[in-house]
């Protein structure tokens, strides 16, 4: 007789037009029932059209009235609110409290390292003044939904995506709001976008310590902080403050990584620090966090994030990165339940 598992796990093929994940993974299935013959289905109409949502119920007819002894299959709709579908594991910000550092490469490529590792993920892109991501992704599609919800955009290795750039008419449109309608947007893309099931979300903050970090840290569920900077002494003072700020708010620091560390020049074997001397062992210091790398200026990459094609990217410095930032996680996650056990 088939049971709940092997239904929740053929449902588990059927992707969800637009997003082009699992509506397992996206966490539409509510519920499950089988008894003498009949299968019973309650599937979450949030945030799909009335036309996906017909052609998601067929296609479930199909796959469900396609097992042996079932005679009958009902499939019902019901609404149900995004905060009551998104399940999200860890919420990681990627902050620094100067501007240019690279935060959304180094976000990006957090994103990209973990679900190489098998994690499903995604990106919420809180820089809505400056947008980047959809960019390296080469991403131009506009996200679906309906009134009860936004779907994200889902890049070609599966990371689900939501920006400001991927809601307007052009990507070159400039974004002119004051603080309270950025804070609302960011709100917005937490409470309204459909995430489902995730590990990770990687939020990608815009620089410095005011109104945007701020409704992160108050509104959302902040497992953690990563924390950015470059070589120049001007950034290090600067990062400072994002550091103190993150103390000051009772969030961890999971890791520090310096970007733009230095230019390598194969030629000659020689690695040029443009500009200083690296400054990641007083940075993890002062976070009280552990260094995560050393990310070098790279043509390579930068050829990529250009092309839109940052999901192929591959350095021994970036696997470097990639290992320290999951072992990170991984011991943040263990000292999480032994603190949570003591309590």
């Amino acid at each position: 007789m088939i049971n709940k598992k092997q239904v929740m796990e053929s449902l588990d093929m059927l992707l969800v037009p637009g997003v082009m994940r699992s509506i397992v993974k996206m966490n539409l299935v509510r519920n499950i029932d089988i008894s003498d013959g009949k299968i019973d289905i309650t599937l979450a109409s949030t945030a799909l059209s009335p036309g996906t949502q017909e052609w998601l119920k067929n296609k479930i007819n199909n796959i469900a009235g396609g097992f042996t002894g079932i005679s009958e299959v009902n499939i019902n709709v019901e609404d149900a609110p995004v905060k009551d579908l998104n399940q999200i594991g860890n919420v990681v910000a990627v902050m620094s409290g100067k501007g240019g550092v690279g935060k959304s490469l180094v976000a990006s490529l957090a994103a990209v390292a973990l679900t190489r590792d098998g994690y499903d993920v995604g990106i919420l892109d809180a820089d809505i003044t400056g947008p980047s991501i959809p960019k390296m992704f080469g991403i131009g599609d506009r996200p679906s939904g309906s009134e009860s919800g936004l779907l994200p955009v889902t890049s070609k290795s599966g990371i689900e995506i939501i920006s400001i750039n991927l809601l307007l008419p052009s990507e070159d449109d400039a974004v002119i709001w004051r603080g309270p309608l950025i804070g609302s947007a960011i709100t917005q893309f937490w409470e309204e976008v459909l995430w489902g099931k995730l590990d990770y979300l990687i939020v990608d903050l815009p620089p410095g310590t005011a109104d945007a970090p701020l409704t992160v840290m108050q509104q959302l569920p902040v497992s953690g902080i990563i924390i950015v900077f470059t070589p120049q002494d001007l950034t290090a003072m600067v990062v400072r403050k994002a550091v103190k700020m993150v103390q000051q708010m009772g969030k961890p620091i999971l890791g520090v990584i310096e970007n733009m560390s230095y230019l390598y020049v194969p030629e000659i074997n020689k690695k040029i620090e443009l500009f200083g001397k690296s400054q990641a062992k007083d940075m993890a210091q002062a976070a009280g966090a552990p260094l995560l790398g050393q990310l070098p200026i790279d043509p390579a990459l930068a050829k990529l994030c250009d092309e839109g094609n940052i999901e192929r990217y591959d350095s021994d410095t970036y696997n470097d990165f990639a290992h320290n930032l999951t072992e990170a996680f991984s011991l943040w996650q263990k000292n999480s339940r032994a603190n949570e056990k003591r309590r």
